[in-house]
């Protein structure tokens, strides 16, 4: 039986999924709104919240556990110096995730996710 369990797994084993959050979640912070499909686009919100929710505290500390989850120091110093002061007042739901249509090729879900 599945209770309690949250993990979205994308039918990948873990390390697949953990670069492909990754890179989601890189690609949300750097243009702010990313089209992909609803399942990725919902499973990389709460990924990305975190982020922001660290990111506002604006300390060493919370530098160094967001450069443990993301690849690139662009991501890491936008998100510190833009996102999360901009933020800052806000207690949570930063993203929205806005289902769109479904792809012509293989009829998937297609979501946009972006920042409020």
């Amino acid at each position: 039986m599945r209770h309690q369990n949250k993990k979205i797994t994308l039918g990948r084993k873990t390390a697949g999924r953990r670069s492909l959050m990754a890179n989601l979640a890189e690609s949300v912070i750097l243009y702010e709104k990313v089209k992909t499909t609803k399942a990725k686009a919902k499973a990389v919100q709460s990924v990305v919240e975190k982020l922001v929710t660290k990111a506002k505290q604006n300390n060493l500390t919370a530098r160094r556990e967001i450069m443990k989850q993301l690849y690139t120091e662009n991501a890491v110093k936008k998100l510190m110096e833009q996102l999360g002061k901009k933020y800052a007042d806000r207690k949570g739901g930063y993203t929205r995730v806005t289902v769109v249509k479904n792809r012509v090729g293989d009829g998937a879900e297609e979501a946009i996710i972006e920042f409020v």
